[in-house]
């Protein structure tokens, strides 16, 4: 898959023969930035999320990472881009294809090639990966640290999507690859429960409409609908197939105090939702249901709520800070295990200097807490983080 990403860059690449210097309506855009980070951790997390303020990756028991206070560095966010825009009788066809270096799943802790963008929208359509039409890129504030609020909304899917309203103020709705994970709790090590396979036979569908202003900010109402299903497979007498349906709804707001502060403001409620947050646990928890002998446990979809509050602040063209507080809230399921993830909460406060044109340099601090489902056991984790960052973009415009 990363030689795919490679193929497809060097293709941009070649493409610049083709296009001349004049028509500002079609051009292809290289961008992108190398970012540095480093500083110090005095407390613990998952080594795989060193350079991350992750709650969900904090310690579940005490030092299950190993001991607190360590060094850092990273390069991981750096990030490399191409786009393409041109005029067409359906509309404007716009295509955006980039990556960072940040490796997450099973490329979880190495600085590998990730795809962020694969994506195109020609007029009022749209298909490839980019950010879910459920959250708000727009509530994400200034700050340094890589993965942001945990209590947003942040995911990025394949999709196809339908933009009827286009602009400041718009309109979308998309159908979403389908995905959800499961804890099975206290029952975890059951051979019953090794059978169950996840199914999907529909599309997430989301959506949001915001409205803008250019004085005030904007609003926007977001909404997710999900069928999630299982199937037992096991050749036993439990069945323990089943279903649930996900939703969310979500209220986002940026909003201009004059023109040195922006508020940035997002509530969610749902249930079965919590892969589109940007740091939240399994969707599907374990229900006793002792009972019922050919089903003594069910599935259920996990509530979930999210909260972000942040203010960005523009002291000048030179200097400018961001300070909030996010927090997501799961009501566990009395089949997970004492241990399960219950609340994160994430906090940083920054100062950022711009002394010339695309170079940042900045200094954050991050905190981090995670509280258990019922055991009472809570870690935490401060960091003082140090930024370095240089931009990069430039164009080739077409001929007339």
């Amino acid at each position: 898959m990363k030689n795919n990403y490679l193929i497809t860059l060097l293709f941009a690449l070649i493409s610049i023969a083709s296009i001349g210097q004049k028509d500002s309506t079609k051009f292809i855009e290289f961008y992108g930035f190398a970012m540095t980070d480093f500083g110090y951790n005095f407390n613990q997390i998952n080594p795989a999320y060193y350079d991350a303020m992750r709650p969900t990756r904090l310690p579940a028991y005490e030092n299950e990472f190993g001991t607190d206070g360590n060094v850092y560095f990273s390069a991981r966010q750096t990030r490399f881009g191409v786009k393409a825009e041109s005029e067409t009788k359906f509309g404007k066809l716009t295509t955006v294809f980039d990556f960072d270096l940040f490796g997450v799943g099973a490329d979880q802790g190495l600085t590998t090639i990730r795809l962020r963008h694969a994506y195109g929208q020609l007029g009022h359509f749209g298909a490839g990966q980019t950010e879910s039409a459920f959250m708000d890129l727009s509530v994400f504030p200034n700050t340094l640290e890589y993965w942001g609020p945990c209590g947003m909304l942040f995911y990025r899917n394949v999709q196809f999507r339908w933009i009827p309203i286009i602009g400041p103020t718009e309109l979308v709705f998309a159908l979403e690859m389908p995905g959800a994970s499961a804890d099975a709790g206290m029952y975890s090590d059951r051979n019953e429960l090794s059978g169950i396979r996840g199914r999907f036979p529909l599309p997430d569908l989301s959506g949001h409409y915001r409205y803008a202003n250019e004085k005030f900010g904007y609003v926007q109402l977001g909404g997710m609908l999900r069928s999630i299903q299982w199937e037992d497979q096991s050749a036993d007498t439990i069945d323990l197939s089943g279903k649930a349906i996900g939703y969310g709804i979500s209220i986002s707001a940026g909003i201009n105090i004059g023109e040195i502060v922006v508020l940035h403001l997002q509530g969610i409620y749902g249930a079965g939702v919590e892969n589109y947050f940007n740091d939240a646990p399994v969707d599907i928890g374990i229900e006793n249901n002792f009972d019922d002998p050919v089903q003594p446990i069910v599935g259920v979809a996990l509530p979930n709520v999210g909260l972000v509050g942040f203010v960005d602040l523009n002291w000048s063209s030179k200097f400018t800070s961001s300070i909030g507080y996010s927090t997501t809230i799961i009501t566990n399921s009395d089949g997970q295990a004492p241990d399960a993830f219950h609340q994160g909460q994430y906090f940083s406060a920054n100062l950022i200097y711009y002394p010339v044109d695309n170079v940042l340099i900045g200094t954050e601090l991050q905190y981090i807490q995670r509280d258990n489902y019922s055991d009472g056991f809570s870690s935490s984790a401060t960091k003082i983080n140090f930024s370095l960052k240089y931009n990069f973009s430039k164009r080739f415009y077409g001929n007339k």
